[in-house]
């Protein structure tokens, strides 16, 4: 049967909408490397004069390739990422050429080099990246022909370029706070928007709304994931750069913040799945639903926080209330088991928010009350 106008009209208004988000997409990725592109051509330059004005050497390739292996456009730019893959590429270079030396070249030469590069990078270091780098380029040193002024001027050129990425990551750093501060917001819009959804569940009594929260509530390891790499690497990148040592207390903040989301997450999860089990009775549970409710709010004064730090003083304050009414026998007198069980789930979730707010765990555990008999 075929197709009728209408539908072709939607398949190729799906069309065009594809086509605009694969376009935006490729825009936002593009402007979020921007940064990243322009750390490696600043290294190259740098690197590539250093190797050719200074010591005179002619073709300093691995000046050049040391630069843009070690500094690449992954996520994680820490200093130690940074050196961890200079020195595998430098590794490499420096053995080949001694067992170039040794051996000379040939087919059973380049597998014994390889051979002999990659054991003894995987003896130094765990680094998969580190053996990888290694192997590239102690195969660059056979395959190519030997440099003008002797075969040790290409490991003086993977050090200079090594040396080089280290200078870049201080100096041109990839503003790290921005790349942390967009991974922090993404993970605190999943668990609000989680929170207000078991909200809505429970206080409607919408089974079908307590399971889209489990559903958001499973994407946030990936979330707590991608902020932990971007945020180590910004604490990182900020000790060595003279420009952002000065971020480093708001850094350690979100670092703070940080740890009491990711246990709040994992917390939610498991409320969110009792909620859901209880909700299928129908019955609206007010008394639940204002208190997750109240607590929603705090997750987002902590996320402001990441921006501004008095944010946490107000979300402190309010935990604190709310941890002081977390007895189930006073906050819902006569309740079944299992809606006590549900409140008794949110007084490690609130204790683990004040901790992220800046209080002391000890501090925020005296604040709950003794249980009723």
């Amino acid at each position: 049967m075929a197709p009728t106008a209408s539908a072709r009209s939607l398949a190729r208004f799906e069309r065009r909408i594809r086509r605009r988000l694969g376009v935006q997409l490729a825009l936002d990725r593009t402007a979020a490397s921007l940064p990243a592109i322009l750390q490696i051509v600043v290294g190259v330059i740098a690197s590539y004069s250093i190797a050719f004005y200074a010591l005179g050497h002619t073709s300093p390739l691995l000046a050049i390739t040391v630069v843009i292996s070690s500094l690449g456009f992954a996520r994680d730019a820490r200093p130690r990422r940074v050196l961890e893959s200079a020195v595998g590429i430098l590794v490499g270079v420096a053995l080949s050429e001694v067992l170039l030396l040794g051996i000379g070249r040939g087919l059973w030469q380049m597998a014994l080099t390889l051979l002999v590069t990659l054991v003894v990078a995987r003896l130094v270091t765990s680094s998969n990246a580190f053996a990888i780098a290694a192997g590239v380029q102690s195969m660059l040193v056979l395959v190519l022909p030997t440099a003008p002024g002797g075969v040790f001027n290409r490991s003086i050129d993977a050090a200079v370029g090594g040396v080089i990425a280290l200078a870049v990551t201080a100096l041109v750093p990839r503003d790290p706070r921005r790349i942390a501060g967009r991974d922090a917001r993404r993970l605190l819009s999943t668990l609000t928007e989680s929170l207000g959804t078991l909200v809505t569940g429970l206080r409607d009594g919408d089974e079908g709304a307590a399971s889209l929260s489990i559903t958001r509530l499973r994407r946030t390891q990936s979330l707590v994931d991608d902020w932990s790499s971007s945020l180590e690497s910004a604490i990182a990148i900020a000790r060595i750069s003279p420009f952002l040592r000065r971020h480093l207390a708001e850094l350690r903040h979100q670092a703070r913040v940080l740890a009491g989301m990711d246990l709040a997450a994992r917390h939610l999860r498991v409320i969110a799945r009792r909620a859901s089990f209880l909700v299928r009775d129908g019955r609206s549970r007010p008394e639940i639903a204002n208190l997750l409710a109240r607590v929603n709010q705090d997750v987002v004064l902590l996320g402001e926080s990441i921006d501004r730090p008095d944010a946490a003083a107000a979300a402190a304050r309010d935990l604190a209330d709310i941890a002081t009414t977390l007895d189930p026998a006073e906050l819902i007198p006569d309740a079944a088991v299992t809606d006590s069980v549900l409140v008794l789930l949110v007084r490690p979730l609130v204790v683990d928010l004040l901790v992220a707010a800046g209080r002391d765990e000890d501090q925020a555990r005296a604040l709950l009350p003794v249980l009723s008999g």
